[in-house]
């Protein structure tokens, strides 16, 4: 029997229209989602936090991982001083200014290892997110959904940041390091999908800034750890980043609900409109009969990825997506690549970091006001600064000019979370809710792709700049050329199928090519 809760509402209970033209699903959900209510916020706001937990475990090894200073410790020698080789001095000779558990370098004895080994978990990290979004991307689009998705990432990943303490060597720690990275892989990707499909297309941008504001308090939060636990061991700041995201997961799970519009997917129109009923707050706006959803076929373990597949069906979509993920490499390899750098600069590692994180506030309200802007030339305009400030970098190289360096990296990094900001806005709007998660995904996927190389690049970066800021700014700004590959989406309203998708924008180009006649 139909659970009685999911019936539609008679029309004494819910105002709702009757006797008018009949209403596409679409339109249901953009009326019902126009009044960003308290019930709307709130659920935003639940859904976001998980990008504050998401940015410490992506940057945790910033001080997890760090090379720690060191003194002689007979201050007469002349065998040691401060510009010697540690590897060819006694180990009597020198000691860590902290006790040697502070960080994975001096607990596993690493200070000798080769560039692969201490690189080796930030490595593992990436390949981990890289082969996640792969395996995981599609899940969210099929078979569990957005919320579930999201739940089953932060606590997996959570426990595994727990486990991380009890790491005996740096190859057990790697390879924990890959799992946080293949669970925190879709955390990003199902934060934003849901973020924009529970409201309607007047609120997308803004909400989307709710995403980047709780990743920036999540990585302006970590030097405030690593500084209060600064005589701690690096095990202690796993333990502070990942217990409260366990009971983050416990509450995400009691109180978010799920995507409307998913539920429209896979059939359950009826769990749809209830939620669109609790969120609305003028009322779900309903035609006499509701519109019929085609039936979905039980997916198969075969078929979870069928959504992939429709990518490569259509020409438009094909080319959509390759563009994009180009586009991504690029804006991603600045977007990341530069906190990861922060020790290029000389600079006190905690003051480096909130430097670095501290360019993600106005980048927040930069993205905000341009809302009202056309997505392109809005990535382009700050790719193009975030780029033409990483080459000058370049070309300022270490000396007296090191302020003026260090002010340039800034900007550049400032360019460059804006236009990354933009540009995942811009994504969602390309594709329709059948491929959107996996498309997005995708797209972090080829993010992820290129931050697997900007470790080397900033080691390279550490005797010529070029090697790192440089080549960061060049493949940014030439990564944007593939713009001219994508359509304009400002304002448009989210379809549902690839079919809507198609049909929208060909009566698009016809009314365009009329409006040019």
């Amino acid at each position: 029997m139909e659970d009685p809760s999911l019936q539609t509402p008679p029309p004494s209970s819910e105002p709702i229209e009757h006797g008018k033209a009949a209403l596409s699903w679409d339109e249901i959900i953009e009326k019902s989602l126009s009044n960003f209510g308290r019930m709307q916020f709130l659920q935003c706001i639940l859904v976001a936090v998980a990008m504050y937990f998401d940015a410490q475990q992506s940057f945790v090894s910033i001080y997890a991982d760090d090379y720690p200073t060191w003194h002689c410790t007979n201050t007469n020698s002349t065998t040691c001083t401060k510009s010697s080789d540690i590897c060819r001095l006694p180990k009597s000779s020198w000691s860590w200014d902290s006790h040697a558990s502070k960080t994975i370098i001096s607990h596993f004895g690493l200070e000798c290892s080769s560039n692969f080994v201490t690189g080796l978990p930030q490595s593992s990290f990436f390949i981990g997110c890289l082969l996640g979004s792969f395996a995981l991307a599609a899940l969210a689009d099929s078979s569990l959904g957005r919320k579930n998705m999201l739940i089953l990432s932060c606590l997996s990943m959570s426990v595994t940041s727990t486990l991380i303490i009890f790491s005996a060597n740096v190859w057990i720690y790697s390879t924990f390091k890959f799992l946080i990275g293949f669970w925190r892989s879709t955390i990003g990707t199902s934060v934003l999908v849901l973020l924009t499909e529970k409201v309607s297309a007047e609120w997308r941008f803004t909400v989307g800034i709710v995403e980047y504001f709780c990743f920036t308090m999540g990585y302006m939060s970590l030097p405030g750890i690593a500084y209060v636990n600064r005589n701690s061991s690096w095990k202690t700041l796993y333990v502070w980043t990942s217990v409260p995201t366990i009971c983050y997961s416990v509450v995400a799970y009691l109180f978010v609900t799920e995507s409307p519009r998913w539920l429209l997917t896979q059939g359950r129109e009826k769990e749809a409109l209830k939620i669109l009923q609790g969120v609305s707050k003028n009322g779900v706006v309903v035609p006499a009969s509701l519109p019929k959803v085609d039936a979905k076929e039980k997916v198969s373990f075969f078929q979870l990825y069928a959504s992939i597949g429709e990518l490569f069906k259509k020409r438009w979509a094909l080319v959509r997506i390759v563009a994009v993920m180009v586009l991504g490499i690029g804006v991603g390899m600045v977007y990341f690549g530069m906190p990861l750098a922060v020790g290029n600069l000389g600079f006190n590692i905690y003051l480096a970091v909130v430097f670095s994180a501290s360019m993600e506030i106005p980048s927040c309200i930069a993205t905000y006001f341009l809302e009202n802007y056309k997505r392109r030339p809005s990535i382009l305009t700050f790719s193009i600064v975030g780029g033409v400030c990483c080459v000058m970098c370049a070309v300022i190289g270490d000396g007296r000019l090191q302020g003026v360096k260090v002010g340039l990296a800034m900007a550049s990094f400032f360019g460059a979370c804006t236009a990354y900001n933009v540009f995942l806005i811009f994504i969602i709007e390309l594709f329709p809710t059948c491929v959107r998660n996996t498309t997005t995904s995708l797209v972090r996927q080829a993010i992820v792709f290129g931050c697997i190389f900007s470790p080397f690049l900033i080691s390279a970066g550490r005797k010529n700049n070029f090697f790192s800021y440089g080549v960061f700014g060049v493949v940014l700004m030439l990564s944007n050329l593939t713009l001219l590959c994508l359509p304009e989406t400002k304002g448009i309203v989210l379809c549902d199928t690839m079919d809507q998708q198609e049909k929208k924008e060909t009566s698009m180009n016809e009314m365009g090519n009329r409006v040019n006649v």
